[in-house]
C-alpha cells in the first residue's frame, strides 16, 4: 500500500475499545448456554482475560462491569487488582431486567415501590463510579409493554422521565449516563425507550451530562445507522457504541462480521467529525466511549473478544485512509460517484501490512489472533478453570 501519514500511525496507537466482562464468561442466547473450556467462573478471572486482550492489541485498556453479575465486597480491592493487570475499570451497566420485580418494568412500572428499587440500584452503580473511578453508568432499560392498553403510554414516559432525573441529580461532576436504546424485545407492543429519538429528547431535557448511546444491534433491518450517528454527533449527544452485528435482530454477533462496510461509515463519521471545524462536533467525537456488548455463545471467548476488537480496529484505520478533502469537493460539486468511489478506495485498502506495522511499534504482537492460538492462553485457563457450567453474567 502506499506510504501512510506518520498521523495515522499516531491515531491508531490512541484507539481505545473497551470490552465486557460478561462476554469472558459463559453466556448465551434466550434457548441454551453452551458451555465453554476455560471461560472465566467470576469477576477476578474476567478481569484477568480483559487484560490478556490488552496485552495482544495493545487497545483495549478498559473493561465494562455489570452489576450485580460483577459484584464484589470491596471495590477498591478489585480496582487495584484491574490496575495491577494493566487495565482499568470503565463503565458501569445496572441489571434493572432479572428480577421478578421487573416483570413490568423497572423505571416505568406502574408500581412505585419498583421503581424506587430500581432507582436504589443505579444509584448504588453510581457509588461504585467513584470508588473505580469509571467514568459512565450505561443505562439500558427492558422496559414495556406486551399488549395494546396493558399500560397508559404517556404515563410510563413521564415516569420514565421522573426516574431518569432522579439519577442525573446524582451524578457527581466528570460522569456521564449513557443511555441506550431498542426498538423492541423483550417488549413486543411497545419499548419505553424506543429509538434514538426517545433517548436524544430525554438527554437534551437533562443536560450536558446525558448522551445517547448506539448498539448496533438495535435498529430495524436496513437502518442506516452512520445516519444516526451523524445526527447525534452534530448535535453534541452521541456518548458511546455498543459494537456487535446482527443479522435479523440483536443477534449479538462479531462486529463486523455482517455488515463492515456499515462499521467502515460509522468510523467515517466518527473520523470526520473529530476533524471537523465545528467544535461541539469535534469535542463530541473526541469523547466516545467504545464499547463492546457481544454474546459469545458458540464462540471460542478470548478468540471472539479479540477478533472483535480487531474488526474494529481495522474499520478505524480504513476509515483514517479516506481522503476527505477530496470527499468533500466531490460533494460540493455534485460527483455522485465520485465520492462514492472515494470511500470505497479507502474501504478496499488492504490494511493488515499497516496494522502489523503499527501493533510491532506498540510492542504487541503483529498477527494477536495467531499470536493467541499459538500461545498456551486457552489451555492454562482450561487447566486452571476447567469447564465451567451455566451462566455467567448474561441472560439466558
Amino acid at each position: 500500500m502506499a506510504q501512510v501519514s506518520p498521523s495515522v500511525h499516531k491515531a491508531l496507537k490512541h484507539q481505545r475499545i473497551e470490552t465486557p466482562s460478561w462476554g469472558y464468561g459463559n453466556s448465551g442466547t434466550r434457548f441454551k448456554t453452551f458451555a465453554a473450556p476455560g471461560a472465566a467462573r467470576n469477576v477476578w478471572e474476567k478481569l484477568e482475560d480483559a487484560a490478556l486482550i490488552h496485552r495482544l492489541s495493545g487497545i483495549a485498556p478498559s473493561v465494562a462491569l455489570h452489576i450485580p453479575w460483577d459484584w464484589v465486597e470491596d471495590w477498591e480491592q478489585l480496582n487495584a487488582y484491574a490496575q495491577e493487570q494493566g487495565i482499568q475499570i470503565g463503565a458501569i451497566n445496572p441489571n434493572l431486567f432479572q428480577d421478578e420485580e421487573y416483570r413490568l418494568g423497572s423505571i416505568a412500572h406502574p408500581d412505585p415501590k419498583v421503581r424506587s428499587k430500581a432507582i436504589r440500584h443505579i444509584l448504588e452503580c453510581i457509588e461504585i463510579m467513584q470508588v473505580t473511578g469509571s467514568r459512565d453508568l450505561s443505562l439500558w432499560f427492558a422496559d414495556g409493554t406486551n399488549y395494546a392498553g396493558q399500560d397508559d403510554l404517556r404515563s410510563r414516559k413521564q415516569r420514565v422521565r421522573e426516574g431518569l432525573e432522579q439519577v442525573y441529580a446524582a451524578l457527581p461532576e466528570g460522569k456521564r449516563m449513557l443511555l441506550e436504546y431498542k426498538f423492541f424485545e423483550p417488549a413486543f407492543y411497545f419499548t419505553d425507550v424506543f429509538d434514538w429519538g426517545a433517548a436524544l429528547l430525554y438527554c437534551q431535557a437533562l443536560g450536558e451530562k446525558a448522551q445517547v448511546l448506539v448498539d448496533l444491534g438495535h435498529h430495524a433491518q436496513a437502518t442506516n445507522i452512520e445516519a444516526i450517528v451523524a445526527f447525534l454527533l452534530d448535535e453534541g449527544k452521541l456518548g458511546g457504541f455498543h459494537f456487535n452485528a446482527r443479522r435479523y435482530a440483536d443477534d449479538d454477533l462479531i462486529v463486523g462480521s455482517t455488515h463492515p462496510f456499515e462499521l467502515f461509515c460509522i468510523y467515517t463519521e466518527l473520523v470526520a467529525a473529530e476533524h471537523s471545524s465545528d467544535p461541539r462536533a469535534a469535542h463530541t467525537a473526541r469523547n466516545v466511549a467504545y464499547m463492546i456488548d457481544q454474546s459469545h455463545n458458540i464462540e471460542p471467548k478470548l478468540e471472539a473478544m479479540l477478533q472483535s476488537v480487531l474488526n474494529c480496529q481495522e474499520a478505524y484505520a480504513k476509515a483514517l485512509l479516506v481522503d476527505y478533502p477530496a470527499l468533500r469537493q466531490a460533494q460540493q460539486h455534485g460527483d455522485v460517484l465520485e465520492a462514492h468511489r472515494i470511500l470505497l478506495e479507502a474501504f478496499k485498502t488492504d490494511v493488515r501490512p499497516l496494522l502489523a506495522e503499527v501493533r510491532e511499534e506498540m510492542g504487541v504482537p503483529p498477527d494477536p489472533i495467531r499470536a493467541l492460538r499459538q500461545g498456551e492462553y486457552l489451555s492454562q485457563r482450561i487447566q486452571r478453570r476447567g469447564t465451567p457450567s451455566g451462566a455467567s453474567g448474561y441472560p439466558t
